[in-house]
């Protein structure tokens, strides 16, 4: 079971140490140009977070579906959930290029930031969206390879991605002066450039034979699949995520407004800080996705012997990790600032909130990977009600030591707001873990009865 776990697990870390090297690469590059470029990409990524994963389900939903179909023998299903997918990821996108305008105007009222930071923020904006129908593909096509147990192809779809990313991005910020819209046109480039290799490897798999078959009728398959008795249950596991993926981004967009409201140099510190999130974040689900393959297959197999072994593992290798990242964060994390952003004073000032990097693993750990648990067994309930919880805890926590220090303590320092807005977003994530693991048995391994 080790074997199975990291052979889906490894390729799936590669895949996800790529993704945030996007936004790693962006704020490396306006990083050594300056604080205010910092802050500008840092509202341009989060409008897109709130966007696009809001829509993660595509990736999500899509994953957990296929797995049980993999795990069943039922190929039939498995290709009817991917024209689902990406019949959906299709029309939010095309929704989402009309709407680009409307948008625009609401990210000033979410956002906080100096008149230059917004203007810069904003020209990301309306350049990266039109990655969208890209984007929204790609979540619906790795989701899907997921599922079918293959996470090499998503891997190396992202590896391709990333160094167009890189290269485009240097080319046209370092090379042709375009400032911060060159950085949002190489996003654009390397996402229509992954949709372009993923939909050669989507067309190498379906001529398999255990679905050359199936596609013979193509016509009454797309029908078939988009009958609304079938697209029923995916609507409703999907909205359940999506409704769970809304609380996600409004907490991170909330840290960010936040962050802003305090002062510029808080923006680019929390934006730094959440550097190191995200990079443990993202290989921890190489873990969280081979947990939803899975426990969708074993699902979908009745296996349940199999299914309890894979869970348990999954959560030791998540330990493992943990105590990893932990060292490594306490031992680096000087060096870590120093790749993203050349301003001593901006990486002193960071240093402060040390404490908090070091605690991200240990809070965090157990919420990626019940996420995964959960995705494979589409058990959606559970994880947006856990969601709900964990959402309503961060916001009462932060504005209730915001009274406490408004009517007790007084007036404090930009250092001490930060810190509420860090303890909130721990209590966040533990909640998130300990809200999902007691229910365990009774959404996960009742299924494989």
């Amino acid at each position: 079971m080790n074997r199975k776990i990291l052979g889906l697990a490894l390729p799936n870390i590669i895949t996800n140490i790529t993704v945030p090297l996007l936004g790693m690469v962006d704020m490396a590059i306006v990083g050594h140009l300056s604080s205010t470029h910092i802050g500008a990409i840092t509202i341009g990524t989060s409008i897109f977070n709130l966007i696009y994963w809001n829509f993660g389900f595509l990736r999500m939903g899509t994953s957990g579906f296929t797995a049980q179909a993999y795990g069943a023998n039922r190929w039939d299903e498995a290709v009817k959930t991917l024209i689902r997918a990406c019949s959906i990821a299709l029309s939010i996108a095309v929704t989402l290029l009309a709407l680009q305008w409307p948008i625009s105007l609401i990210v000033p009222i979410i956002f906080e930031g100096s008149s230059e930071v917004m203007r810069l923020a904003l020209t990301y904006f309306f350049v990266r969206i039109w990655a969208a129908p890209a984007t929204l593909g790609l979540y619906a096509i790795k989701g899907w390879f997921i599922g079918m147990q293959d996470s090499k192809t998503p891997m190396w779809i992202a590896i391709f991605l990333n160094c167009v990313n890189i290269v485009a991005s240097l080319l046209f910020v370092l090379v042709l002066h375009w400032d911060i819209a060159g950085v949002a046109l190489g996003t654009v480039l390397a996402n229509y450039s992954g949709l372009a290799l993923g939909l050669i490897f989507l067309r190498k798999r379906l001529k398999t034979p255990n679905i050359q078959s199936i596609l013979n009728n193509p016509r009454n398959l797309i029908k078939e699949s988009l009958h609304w008795q079938e697209m029923r249950r995916f609507f409703k596991v999907n909205g359940d995520i999506f409704l769970r993926t809304i609380c996600l981004s409004a907490v991170f967009t909330f840290i960010t407004a936040a962050s802003g409201r305090i002062s510029d140099e808080v923006l680019a510190i929390d934006a730094l800080l959440l550097q190191f999130f995200t990079l443990f974040s993202y290989i921890m689900d190489g873990f969280a996705y081979a947990a939803e393959a899975l426990v969708g297959r074993y699902i979908g197999s009745r296996q349940k012997r199999h299914l309890k072994l894979a869970v348990r593992l999954v959560l030791i290798w998540g330990l493992i990790l943990t105590v990893f990242f932990t060292i490594l964060y306490a031992l680096f994390s000087n060096q870590f600032l120093h790749i993203f952003t050349s301003d001593n004073a901006l990486i002193a000032a960071a240093g402060k909130y040390m404490f908090w990097v070091l605690a991200i693993p240990v809070c965090g750990f157990a919420a990626f990977l019940f996420d995964g648990i959960f995705v494979g067994a589409t058990a959606s309930r559970t994880m947006r009600n856990a969601m709900f919880v964990a959402t309503a805890a961060f916001f009462l926590v932060y504005f209730g030591l915001k009274y406490i220090d408004i009517n007790f303590i007084g007036r404090l320092t930009d250092h001490g707001w930060n810190n509420n807005l860090w303890t909130a977003f721990m209590v966040f994530l533990i909640l998130r873990g300990l809200l999902q693991a007691i229910r365990v048995r009774k959404d996960i391994y009742s299924q494989a009865q």
